[in-house]
């Protein structure tokens, strides 16, 4: 016979938080939002943490490179999506790793000989105006000379004319020694009003390059995610199909944490998956696994070896998994059950595996909580979505600027290894919608006033740490009539475009 539970599940809708005590240090500017993303040993500290519980969902139509880029110096970590080429993905993560870093591996390399020509056709594949002259044109070469913007004027000059002629010469060129520390180096190049320093070794090759602007960006950006080489920390998604191919460039690329993208993870394919990496690579390569609803489906992939585990099937807002296949359960129910048996992990065996809630986020207060039901962070898709840095155009529909969003298991996705149980490469039905959401200007400012939003509601509730919140929330399941008494009513709005969710 069916096993069946007594009670409904519930969505994140359905409860508020009871206020609590809150002393005078209970501001928003004293609270962390510090949280761990892989697994831990009792009295250890966890090899990666977040400075925000926020991810960003392993989508098309929401995590590249771009997003990686914007989302870590916000403190969080975007997922790049998997439902593409080994190469393409692989290529998106290195991208997002070079893009920031306190020591750069030069990417826009040329040779003396080399034109002017040659110059402006670099420029144009990398973006960058700041060219490193070595002997032999890789970013370790002997360095010969830097070329940038002010070294050449394309109307007065000719494209073939060759680099040697116009670049900044090794001999004038302010360099630092091979373990020169990233402090001494901004030091170097605030005291001699440079915008690049090269680090050279004993014999005169270029090691990095360090860049005024990266100084600027973190001072901006004070929360930022770096890993230890300064650049940074870059997620990305895989599957169970191809991993053998897919997990190596991902690394190579320069990955710091991957993680199965399937509608469902209580399987055996996650399990080969999971078996694969650690045979492999053992605890080095942290990935992550999923999606669960319930204590068992968690309890399996942490034995597996998981770092986190996901928790949530259908309640993603263009997820139509509970409407074409009838599994799934409420998000507010699903993160109360696996927290309290990652907790009963814990006391077990004194290993603690983060768990996330992805899906079913729908106002900011939301995230509060899932935070407060137990969830260590959440995976975002629809709100990160709605951002000039997801990958999706921008299109006006009836005057009004929308961004696209489309699910993983839409047609449009062709995501058949997210959401197909084995046979062939194709997907039997749609598990996700092609849609549109309002679209909501930059990341940094959204994120910033959601995070302000749960900041102020933890002082609320007493707590300056997300471990806090969770000790002393006090939640409440909600009637429908309350649910509506808790929003604007019995009054006409004087804006008529206010809208609920930011």
């Amino acid at each position: 016979m069916a096993y069946f539970y007594n009670e409904p599940s519930h969505t994140f809708d359905e409860y508020l938080l009871i206020p609590g005590y809150s002393s005078a240090e209970c501001i928003p500017a004293n609270v962390s939002l510090k949280t761990p993303v892989t697994r831990y040993k009792k009295g250890e500290k966890p090899a990666i943490e977040m400075n925000i519980p926020l991810t960003s969902a392993i989508m098309q139509s929401v995590s590249d490179d771009r997003m990686a880029v914007a989302l870590a110096k916000e403190g969080g970590i975007s997922f790049i999506y998997g439902s593409q080429s080994v190469e393409a993905e692989a290529a998106m993560v290195a991208r997002a790793k070079a893009y920031k870093a306190g020591f750069v591996v030069s990417d826009s390399n040329i040779q003396p000989s080399c034109t002017l020509g040659d110059i402006l056709e670099l420029k144009e594949k990398t973006g960058h105006s700041t060219v490193a002259v070595t002997d032999d044109g890789t970013a370790n070469g002997k360095l010969l000379g830097i070329v940038t913007g002010r070294d050449y004027r394309v109307s007065r000059m000719p494209e073939d004319l060759p680099v040697s002629a116009f670049m900044t010469p090794a001999a004038e060129l302010i360099t630092a020694p091979r373990g020169t520390t990233l402090s001494e180096c901004n030091d170097i190049i605030w005291e001699h009003k440079l915008n690049s320093l090269p680090i050279v070794d004993e014999n005169g090759h270029l090691v990095y390059m360090v860049f005024r602007k990266d100084y600027a960006n973190h001072k901006e950006n004070p929360n930022e995610l770096l890993d230890d080489q300064k650049r940074y920390v870059v997620g990305a998604g895989i599957n169970t199909r191809d991993y053998a191919e897919r997990v190596p460039a991902l690394l190579e690329a320069g990955a710091d944490i991957l993680c199965i993208d399937s509608s469902e993870g209580f399987s055996e394919w996650q399990k080969r998956t999971i078996d694969w990496v650690r045979a492999r690579y053992g605890g080095s390569v942290k990935i992550g696994a999923g999606n669960v609803v319930d204590a068992e489906g968690f309890r399996f992939l942490a034995d597996c070896g998981a770092d986190f585990v996901k928790i949530g099937i259908g309640g993603g807002s263009i997820c139509i998994t509970r409407e074409t296949k009838g599994i799934g359960r409420g998000q507010a129910t699903a993160v109360i059950d696996v927290a309290k048996a990652r907790d009963e992990y814990f006391e077990e065996t004194g290993i603690y595996v983060p768990i996330c809630s992805d899906g079913g986020i729908v106002y900011d207060h939301h995230v509060t909580l899932a935070l407060a039901m137990g969830a260590d962070f959440v995976m975002l898709g629809r709100y990160f979505s709605r951002f000039d840095e997801s990958p999706t155009n921008k299109v006006n529909v009836n005057g009004t600027y929308m961004k696209e969003y489309w699910g993983e298991g839409s047609n449009r996705a062709r995501n058949w290894q997210r959401y197909d149980l084995g046979g062939s490469k194709k997907l039997s039905f749609e598990e996700g919608v092609d849609s549109y959401v309002a679209y909501a200007g930059s990341l940094k400012d959204n994120v910033s006033l959601t995070l302000s939003k749960v900041k102020s509601t933890m002082c609320n509730c007493g707590a300056l740490t997300i471990p806090e919140l969770q000790q002393r929330a006090k939640l409440t399941l909600v009637s429908a009539v309350s649910i509506k008494e808790g929003g604007a009513h019995d009054v006409v709005l004087k804006d008529t475009n206010m809208t609920r969710m930011k």
